[in-house]
């Protein structure tokens, strides 16, 4: 059982838990870009349907997005330094953050993978098409007409990843990190006042997911606006034809009227 509720410690615990919050976003921003390398070399082969390679990435995907990243930080935390053991090299002494790290990069980088995927999918193949017959080659047609419009629709996408990405670091506790959770749980330890330690916990995680949403809203709709245009005027063209198809309709019932 833990101490008699006390409001006022909710804000002491939410300003001592502050100091912490680098060593998640530390967490999390590493891990992205962990994420992004891994990810690409991951999309590649499923994009562009290279035999092998393609099932080795189908398999990679399906096993992080299958198990919980909690399984998989005991397997890559004990498992790795006993497989390197196999060729003599000994990790015992780097720090078990680098670990958490490589982890969370690992695991961020099966839902990049197919973030990137679908993204690069979701582009007009028409547009490629046109950019080829203008005499881009491939590299131009990526960097000028499917990199922009595959970045404005994955910005989402990565949004949502980097949230949880966030939420997810609240499991790093596990393996001895000092992390948000980690100091939660300590205060609360401290006086069992558990409480007041999870709730200030929990707002400090609203807070900054709050932060994160608002800035990739900003970032969407920053580059977003071309695929809007790009939208809206294929809806104002598809107006137009059906306005003139009915038209062209209405003409023909009325020429058929006039020949009865």
């Amino acid at each position: 059982m833990g101490a008699d509720f006390k409001a006022g410690l909710i804000f002491e615990y939410f300003i001592k838990l502050l100091p912490f919050i680098k060593i998640s976003l530390i967490i999390v921003g590493s891990s992205i870009l962990v994420g992004l390398g891994v990810g690409l070399l991951i999309a590649l082969p499923r994009m562009y349907k290279v035999p092998i390679f393609q099932r080795i990435s189908q398999i990679y995907v399906s096993f992080f997005r299958g198990t919980p990243i909690l399984i998989q930080l005991f397997l890559i935390y004990y498992g790795v330094p006993e497989l390197l053991k196999l060729v003599e090299v000994d990790v015992s002494r780097i720090d078990v953050l680098y670990f958490v790290i490589l982890t969370y990069g690992l695991h961020s980088a099966a839902f990049i993978s197919e973030g990137i995927r679908a993204s690069v999918s979701a582009v007009d193949r028409g547009q490629i098409e046109a950019a080829y017959s203008v005499g881009m080659d491939g590299y131009q047609a990526f960097k000028r007409i499917i990199a922009p419009q595959a970045f404005a629709i994955w910005i989402p996408i990565l949004g949502n990843l980097l949230i949880g990405t966030l939420k997810d670091t609240s499991l790093a506790f596990t393996l001895g990190v000092m992390e948000l959770t980690g100091q939660s749980q300590t205060l609360g330890l401290l006086n069992r006042h558990f409480i007041e330690s999870y709730l200030a916990l929990a707002l400090v995680y609203f807070i900054l997911s709050v932060f994160l949403e608002k800035g990739f809203i900003l970032l969407e709709n920053r580059f977003g606006k071309y695929e809007r245009t790009s939208v809206e005027k294929k809806e104002k063209t598809f107006k137009i034809r059906n306005l003139f198809g009915k038209m062209n309709r209405d003409v023909v019932v009325v020429k058929e009227g006039t020949r009865l």
